[in-house]
């Protein structure tokens, strides 16, 4: 009995330190990123529905995002930084929301290049055998800034350390999902692609939370 217990701590102790040294590997390739584009999937599932999106994601230090959805319909989510934004083409009124407060799947992410640390980012950080094939590996955590909301994080990360997929589970077990292929690291990207200027006749209406 004690020989299988010391076995059972000891495949859990390798298996921590393997999820370390994956972490580590991912942390080092996006600090040395200073922008990143690529495309994207977005699936939802949850309460009866089943949504897919897609489009171009762009990065940019320190804390910069473009969520350009292109399909089924467009509309943009942007941060410079500081605040958010997200206008639908067409509508009236675009969303202003602070950062700082915002609770929003994608923030997250701002933090990808240059801040990475995801031992800090995630608590119970471990390997999940198995869940991404024979080439790829998958870490999996608690997100400690969005607790309130997110159980689970699966992060698919490749041979050159890029995440691929991440899976989000919600408090409420609803599952939002992004893929993410054709990376191009370091592209030249100018900050202006990171302010949201409203067109003519659409206002700004600040608050906490961004439409979808």
């Amino acid at each position: 009995m004690l020989a299988s217990v010391c076995f059972w701590a000891g495949s859990v102790q390798a298996q921590n330190d393997d999820a370390r040294q994956v972490a580590e590997r991912v942390d080092h390739h996006y600090n040395a990123l200073r922008s990143m584009k690529a495309d994207f999937t977005e699936t939802y599932s949850g309460g009866g529905l089943e949504l897919a999106e897609s489009g171009v994601l762009y990065l940019k230090k320190s804390g910069k995002m473009r969520w350009e959805y292109t399909d089924p319909r467009r509309k943009l989510f942007i941060s410079d930084g500081k605040a958010a934004y997200f206008y639908v083409p067409g509508e009236s009124e675009a969303r202003r929301a602070s950062l700082s407060k915002l609770d929003d799947l994608r923030s997250p992410l701002r933090y990808l290049l240059g801040k990475t640390k995801l031992e800090r980012e995630f608590e119970s950080l471990d390997l999940v055998p198995g869940a991404a094939g024979d080439s790829n590996v998958t870490l999996r955590g608690k997100p400690r800034s969005m607790a309130g909301s997110v159980q689970l994080v699966d992060l698919e990360i490749d041979q050159k350390s890029e995440i691929v997929r991440i899976r989000i589970e919600g408090s409420d077990s609803a599952v939002t999902e992004f893929r993410f292929s054709d990376l191009t690291e370091n592209p030249s990207l100018d900050d202006s692609l990171f302010h949201f200027i409203p067109p003519p006749g659409v206002q700004i209406i600040a608050g906490e939370e961004l439409a979808q």
